[in-house]
């Protein structure tokens, strides 16, 4: 650096704390000229703001993204500014391209938290009354959609206003083209599942059996070799806070469980069970303990749907697919595509027990669940190993 330009950045600096700011602007034209530097651009800005020139304000923070267009300082004060100028909406997209170049934010000095947090408040009352404006709007011809209609449409509105995160299917091992992300399946396509509540009591009653004299086969339901990469397993495996008594071993039935819940294995196999050699069926009761949590992950495969049918619930409990959290309640199942990030907790003082097991996605033919099979019994034969876990 050359002992002007120096000398002239020291000069700045000195107006800036006399608060000079006439002269700090002169001094960093001078400067910009010379260096051209994104944080003399940004000086420039601010003085200019300060000294309240907007309009070249703007025009020095139309010099920084020009040069870096993600630049976030310069996206931000672009923000503030806008809205300064009563430039609602447009304040609002800017605020939205600011905060998806967010820098971390123990980074960040005070001030500039604040702003952030400004930004997101006017981001969030934008959203509302947009989102207001919609549902008002298309009342008319939402009334005439089915519930699950009703229900997509909403996903809809939601994700256009970025109020809630788009969920796409992510199986870690077996994608079958075609199937939609559906979060939670409509009970209309679930034929089955009336029937499967109704022997909830029976069901109830075998797991009550079980849990007072059968406790020993409960295992923890996570279960990996400490080798491995355990990422946000590592808390619960191997941990008895989540554990399983799993009916189905490499898709076989174990059959000393299965003698002692026969009502249960009679409920779950008049369903369409899916069935994969080694893989599937799947059943278990599982048991979460108090103050636990399984983290979100996703399933292994989305040509199947898993269905939970709720047993002990004490309370405080939840469980959330995608963008969608629902309450358990005693004895109505739901089916959903565990593809798609789902996690559960249980914040009570006392365990949760369901029962869950595994069934076709109902948009397959029989053709296709029988291909489906065979594509992977071939995989397995041709690799010569054995799965790492049912589907």
């Amino acid at each position: 650096m050359s002992q002007d330009l120096a000398q002239l950045q020291l000069l700045v600096r000195q107006a800036i704390g006399s608060r000079d700011f006439a002269r700090a602007e002169a001094l960093l034209l001078e400067v910009t000229a010379a260096t051209g530097a994104i944080a003399d651009w940004l000086n420039l800005a601010a003085i200019r703001r300060q000294r309240g020139d907007l309009d070249g304000a703007f025009l020095a923070i139309r010099e920084v993204l020009r040069k870096q267009p993600r630049n976030f300082p310069a996206l931000l004060m672009n923000a503030t500014l806008l809205e300064k100028q009563g430039q609602l909406r447009a304040a609002i997209h800017a605020y939205g391209a600011a905060l998806a170049n967010l820098p971390p934010e123990h980074l960040l000095d005070a001030p500039t938290r604040e702003a952030i947090e400004h930004g997101r408040t006017i981001q969030a009352r934008f959203a509302e009354d947009l989102d207001r404006h919609i549902r008002d709007s298309v009342a008319t011809e939402e009334s005439q959609c089915t519930a699950p209609e009703r229900r997509r449409v909403d996903a809809f509105i939601r994700t256009t206003l970025r109020t809630r995160k788009r969920y796409q299917q992510e199986p870690t091992d077996y994608y079958y083209p075609g199937l939609p992300a559906i979060e939670f399946y409509d009970r209309s396509e679930l034929p089955w599942i009336a029937e499967f509540e109704a022997a909830s009591a029976a069901i109830g009653g075998e797991l009550e059996s079980i849990l007072r004299e059968d406790q020993g086969e409960l295992s923890p339901y996570i279960h990996y070799d400490d080798h491995l990469p355990l990422d946000q397993w590592r808390e619960l495996n191997h941990s008895p806070r989540w554990s399983a008594y799993h009916f189905y071993e490499g898709a076989e039935p174990v059959e000393h469980r299965c003698l002692r819940a026969p009502q249960t294995i009679a409920a779950i196999q008049r369903l369409p069970q899916a069935h994969v050699p080694l893989r599937s069926p799947s059943a278990l009761f599982s048991v979460l303990q108090p103050r636990t949590r399984i983290p979100p992950h996703h399933g292994v495969a989305n040509f199947r749907l898993v269905v939970h049918l709720p047993l002990i619930l004490p309370g405080a409990c939840g469980f959330r697919v995608g963008g969608e959290t629902r309450e358990w309640r005693y004895g109505t199942a739901w089916a959903f595509d565990d593809t798609i990030e789902h996690e559960a907790w249980n914040d009570s003082d006392a365990a949760r027990v369901i029962l869950i097991c595994d069934v076709w996605s109902p948009r397959l033919s029989p053709e296709e669940q029988r291909t489906i099979a065979a594509v992977i019994a071939a995989t397995d034969g041709f690799n010569g190993t054995e799965p790492s876990g049912a589907t």
